[in-house]
């Protein structure tokens, strides 16, 4: 298992977000968290990258445990995130908001960059080259130069995943990558997310309403509702699980 979560309580004051959650991503994995609104998902992404510490449980990373760790120490762990609202640095251009994610990795001194001296001018030079072959993977490559407000949202999609890519993670969580896309968007998007996870050999936790990209795109998935699991295997079983249409649709059987 790349990822652990184990016995995971989440409390915001008398309100129990997560209750009591394990479960574990294998290496190479797909693995999509689903469930209503409010059933605790996005707690977990926040969990696991550091925002939020859990009430009680482990979450361990490679066999380590991420408990305690600030989110910049986490990504230089290797796991990365996108968010259920875009969040770019949407007055600066494209490549400038992919660059941002390459700033761990930087192998010059503050002083080399301040002095501008040949190293830093080289690595810059081949960050510029990596974010390109980044951007040229999502398609996107033509809008090095562009405002990143100025795309449409789902290339502003492409664009964060891009970024959370170049901080070179094995662990890549992605907040509901397909929202507000169409169709062909969506069937884009599936096949890069294919392609970046083969290439870089990524792990993909990831959270989604849209069951048709789910199923296409996940390997496991776990069902979530008030922040306890009630099912774990795969998305074509999910989606006829009766505890599971229940908590999207009601329990007709009591209604």
């Amino acid at each position: 298992m790349v990822l652990e979560l184990q016995n995971i309580t989440m409390q915001f004051g008398g309100v129990k977000a997560i209750d009591d959650l394990s479960f574990g991503v294998k290496t190479g994995e797909i693995y999509g968290l689903i469930g209503p609104n409010g059933a605790g998902k996005t707690t977990l992404f926040n969990i696991v990258t550091g925002n939020y510490t859990q009430t009680k449980g482990k979450v361990a990373f490679n066999h380590e445990e991420l408990s305690g760790l600030k989110p910049n120490m986490i990504v230089q762990r290797g796991i990365a995130r996108t968010f259920q609202n875009i969040r770019l640095f949407k007055s600066m251009s494209v490549l400038d908001n992919v660059l941002i994610g390459f700033h761990n990795q930087a192998n010059y001194t503050y002083l080399e960059s301040i002095l501008r001296l040949p190293r830093y001018f080289l690595y810059e030079k081949k960050l510029k080259s990596d974010a390109m072959n980044i951007l040229e993977r999502f398609g996107i490559a033509d809008h090095a130069q562009t405002n990143a407000a100025s795309l449409s949202y789902g290339n502003q999609r492409k664009v964060e995943i891009a970024r959370a890519l170049a901080t070179n993670p094995k662990l890549l969580l992605l907040d509901e990558p397909a929202a507000g896309m169409n169709p062909n968007e969506t069937a884009d998007l599936s096949q890069i997310i294919q392609n970046i996870k083969d290439e870089y050999g990524l792990t993909i936790l990831l959270i989604e309403h849209d069951m048709k990209f789910v199923n296409n795109m996940c390997d496991k998935v776990l069902v979530l509702d008030y922040g306890e699991e009630i099912f774990e295997g795969r998305p074509c079983d999910a989606i006829v699980d009766e505890k599971v249409v229940a908590a999207y649709l009601g329990d007709f059987k009591h209604a």
